[in-house]
């Protein structure tokens, strides 16, 4: 609900409300004082966050345990969400750090052999709230044209929302910009992991014969990640954001991985990049995805920037420059890396063919590389597993 003539709140509040369509218990309200009433799902409560959209046709389940979506409110472009249920292996983490969801159509009644719950109820007990009734494709738009705003989502089963106190909450959220919310979501004490990927029939397996010894530093890692990592072979050690270098290379590992995560790269640098700065003196096999990526640009003396939109779905085209094979990826970031800043002996290795931002990255002569995306593909395809084999290569050769 845009106007060219600013009004008051209680005129802001009226008109709000008289565009309120019977039986709406549940509203997501835009910074701007755009409103959109629909029908509540998952848990009653409130949430702020940033309203970004995600394309993917699958794997809802694992992109609201995605940690990297903490702080946002997740508009699925897809309508029929819900018809594969949820169950208790298609996570990412225990604790989902999104914010809420927002769909076109109710949940879909779960069909599928797998399913053990029903979406509304297990977003009830992860206690994040949705709303379905949205046009998510005027929603998508306006985040396309105008970029990824802050908003509340209320869902209030008996229908009392106050109007005036959401709005505020939407404008008084600082944003993303400058959050480092790696901190919120990184693992509190270091583990062991071993856990290999998930097979039909089979379910998820057990690394038997390690051939490497991982450090992977936690800024909000998938599980998918990791059981990659341990299908390569790698006997993982996660270890929190805030690891000193000493106590990464008191593990004596071949090689360091640099997680995905949440939030500003640059305020999460703050602390991670002294320390991956510290393991490349060593010169350590180091791989990095999506925040990792990011720190990994940060160490080398490169800068970030905030897109508008950002990268959010499972059919991201990406060219490799060295191969010049077109992947197509999972993604989800919100920030990128400026390749006009790469230092001399750093190299962009891909791209995005959506918008030519920068991918990827290698360091001439030193066994260090990043990619944007995700590889692991949870959800999406498998196009890029092949860089986790490119890891267990560099640290072969290192050994």
């Amino acid at each position: 609900m845009n106007n060219a003539a600013a009004p008051s709140r209680a005129e802001w509040i009226a008109r709000a409300d008289s565009l309120r369509p019977p039986g709406a218990n549940a509203v997501l309200v835009l910074a701007d004082g755009t409103v959109f009433w629909g029908r509540g799902l998952g848990a009653a409560t409130r949430k702020t966050g940033e309203v970004c959209f995600n394309t993917s046709m699958t794997g809802y389940q694992e992109i609201l345990t995605d940690p990297s979506y903490a702080g946002q409110i997740i508009t699925f472009t897809f309508p029929h969400i819900g018809n594969v249920g949820t169950n208790g292996e298609d996570i990412e983490t225990l604790t989902p750090a999104a914010r809420g969801c927002v769909l076109r159509a109710d949940i879909t009644a779960p069909s599928n052999f797998r399913a053990h719950q029903h979406l509304d109820a297990w977003l009830r007990g992860h206690d994040l709230p949705g709303i379905a009734g949205v046009d998510t494709r005027a929603l998508t738009r306006r985040i396309r044209d105008f970029g990824a705003p802050n908003g509340v989502l209320v869902h209030a089963p008996d229908g009392a929302i106050d109007l005036g106190a959401t709005l505020d909450a939407a404008r008084d959220w600082p944003g993303l910009e400058g959050m480092d919310l790696a901190i919120e979501v990184t693992t509190r004490q270091s583990y062991r992991w071993d856990e290999t990927r998930w097979r039909l029939g089979v379910g998820y397996g057990r690394l038997e014969n390690p051939r490497f010894k991982v450090v992977a530093i936690d800024y909000g890692a998938k599980r998918n990640i990791l059981r990659c990592l341990a299908d390569a072979g790698c006997d993982v050690t996660v270890v929190p954001a805030t690891t000193s270098a000493a106590e990464i290379l008191a593990h004596r590992p071949d090689g360091v991985f640099l997680s995905n995560g949440p939030g500003d790269p640059a305020a999460t640098g703050h602390h991670a990049v002294p320390v991956i700065r510290a393991l490349m003196a060593t010169e350590l096999p180091i791989f990095g995805i999506c925040l990792g990526h990011q720190l990994m640009a940060l160490a080398l003396g490169a800068r970030t920037f905030k897109l508008e939109r950002g990268h959010r779905g499972a059919n991201h085209p990406v060219q490799d420059l060295e191969t010049r094979k077109v992947e197509i990826t999972s993604q989800n970031h919100g920030f990128a890396v400026d390749p006009a800043t790469l230092p001399a002996g750093v190299r962009v290795t891909h791209v995005s063919l959506f918008d030519g931002t920068n991918e990827g990255l290698a360091v001439d002569g030193k066994p260090f590389f990043s990619v944007q995306y995700h590889p692991e593909a949870s959800p999406g395809p498998e196009d890029s597993h092949y860089l986790f084999d490119r890891f267990t290569a560099a640290m072969a050769r290192k050994g």
